[in-house]
C-alpha cells in the first residue's frame, strides 16, 4: 500500500534563546519539550521561523530547560527572541493514518508547555 507523509510532532511558537554559529550543526531543544512531543535526539526536524519566514532542515539535540538554540549554519536563519515552529513528519499508509495522532505542543514565552493540542483525524474532511 502506498504511503503518505504526515505530521508526527510539532512544537509551536518556541522562542529562540541563543544562536551558536561555531557549533557543528543542529537545533538544541529543551529536553522536556522533546519528550512531550516525542522527538528523539538526532531525529530530523524542520524549523519554520514565524518572524522572518526562513525554513531549514536539521536534527534535534537535547538542550537545557527553556533552551531553543540555532547551531552551526542554522544560526543564520534566526535571531534571539524570534519565534519558530519545529516539526517532524512520518510516512504512514492509509490505515495507520486513520489512527495516528500527531503530538502538538504550544509553548509559552519561556518555552514551557502552555497547551497540548489533541489532534484527531476526521475522515469526513
Amino acid at each position: 500500500m502506498a504511503q503518505r507523509c504526515f505530521l508526527s510532532a510539532k512544537i509551536h511558537g518556541a522562542t529562540i534563546t541563543c544562536a551558536n554559529l561555531e557549533y557543528r550543526g543542529s537545533l538544541s531543544i529543551d529536553t522536556k519539550l522533546m519528550k512531550t512531543v516525542g522527538i528523539l535526539p538526532y531525529e530530523q526536524i524542520d524549523v519554520y521561523n514565524l518572524d522572518n519566514g526562513e525554513r531549514l532542515t536539521t536534527y534535534a539535540i537535547p538542550g537545557a530547560t527553556g533552551e531553543i538554540c540555532l547551531n552551526g549554519a542554522a544560526a543564520h536563519k534566526g535571531e534571539i527572541g524570534q519565534r519558530i515552529i519545529i516539526a517532524t513528519y512520518t510516512w504512514l499508509d492509509e490505515n495507520e493514518a486513520l489512527t495516528r495522532k500527531p503530538q502538538v505542543v504550544i509553548v509559552d514565552k519561556n518555552n514551557g508547555v502552555d497547551e497540548i493540542v489533541e489532534c484527531e483525524f476526521n475522515s469526513d474532511f
